[in-house]
């Protein structure tokens, strides 16, 4: 259950034999079935997690009970409220299961102590946080000055296996855009291909 996470750190920085085999005692395994919550809004947001099996959505709900879709993550990506995970406040965020999924959650306590009796964590976790910036930034740039049709095909080159695995509603959710633009993109799309 750990692999895909010791793999994750790999491909950032370099750990000894003995930083693997410490590093899993600082996190839980967490199951959810699908639907189920790993965060609701107005909840303290107690862990940081990381998905070893299934996929995950963050959302927060309009006045209307729409959901608008901040992220879903996969297997080897991270998820959190992070404003509520860091300063132990009420969440703003929900966060669940589109799949039955499999979760290393850390506690902020833990999270903390192993930034410290493992250094080279707190360099991994800065070149996530870089990264979470830099994706931020251009999804950003993507909503505001792409037209709905760039959106979607920059989203199917970029990520297919999003495509593949998150029901259309939730992408034009994530994307901004009305369910019916989506299904439309897609017809005009395959009509091309054909």
């Amino acid at each position: 259950m750990f692999d895909v996470l010791l793999s994750h750190i790999q491909n950032k920085v370099d750990i000894t034999e003995d930083q693997k085999n410490q590093i899993p005692s600082f996190f839980t395994l967490k199951k959810l079935k699908k639907k189920q919550y790993l965060l609701q809004e107005g909840d303290v947001c107690k862990y940081l997690s990381f998905v070893s099996k299934g996929l995950l959505k963050s959302y927060f709900p309009d006045e209307k009970g729409n959901e608008h879709i901040n992220m879903f993550a996969f297997e080897g990506w991270w998820i959190s409220d992070f404003n509520s995970f860091i300063h132990q406040e009420k969440a703003v965020l929900n966060i669940d299961a589109i799949e039955n999924t499999e979760v290393l959650i850390i506690t902020l306590e833990n999270y903390e102590k192993m930034l410290l009796e493992i250094p080279i964590m707190d360099r991994y976790f800065r070149i996530l946080y870089q990264n979470t910036l830099v994706t931020k930034d251009y999804r950003l740039i993507v909503s505001n000055s792409y037209t709905a049709e760039e959106k979607y095909m920059q989203l199917v080159q970029k990520n297919p296996e999003m495509i593949k695995r998150v029901p259309h509603n939730l992408i034009a959710s994530y994307l901004g855009l009305a369910p019916e633009t989506i299904s439309r993109i897609r017809k005009k799309n395959s009509l091309k291909n054909t």
